[in-house]
């Protein structure tokens, strides 16, 4: 990565509750990227937690039949940085879809999530398993009033949307 996209990974973008998400092919760096951003934030003093898509699902939707979702939810709520990683790599099931899009809209504005997809917007339909609304609602949450990062295939220039 060059110094222009390291200097655009800046902490100021979790004060304002910015999101990330990187899109890109397997194997160019997009986890690496959450890595050093949750990093950025914890030597901030600001709380990170990073897991992937799948393990959030499953463990989400364990927590739903053992009915103590809103105690684990918190779990995901608290961090001031949510780093959901490998967003598509295995599809997720109804409940799993509906739980990821609860905690999504709940820390929407509230606190900074980055997302990592070797999957395009286009693609999403498949991954959350309704082709039409779902995922361009996912995608609302996470880039209204904020627009999205400018990442396509991880291009130089990684920042924060403000």
């Amino acid at each position: 990565m060059d110094s222009g996209a390291a200097a655009g990974l800046r902490v100021d973008g979790i004060h304002q509750a910015s999101n990330v998400i990187f899109l890109g092919p397997r194997r160019v760096g997009k986890t690496h990227l959450t890595v050093a951003l949750a990093e950025a934030a914890i030597r901030a003093d600001l709380e990170a937690y990073s897991i992937t898509a799948h393990d959030l699902a499953t463990d989400l939707g364990r927590a739903y039949r053992e009915g103590r979702l809103v105690r684990r939810m918190r779990t995901y709520l608290a961090p001031k940085v949510l780093v959901i990683d490998k967003v598509g790599y295995l599809p997720l099931d109804d409940l799993g879809t509906t739980i990821f899009f609860q905690l999504v809209s709940a820390r929407y504005e509230r606190s900074s999530i980055i997302l990592t997809s070797n999957k395009s917007f286009g693609d999403w339909g498949s991954i959350f398993g309704d082709p039409s609304s779902r995922p361009q609602s996912w995608i609302g949450c996470c880039t209204t009033r904020r627009p999205l990062t400018s990442v396509g295939r991880l291009i130089n220039t990684v920042r924060f949307a403000n």
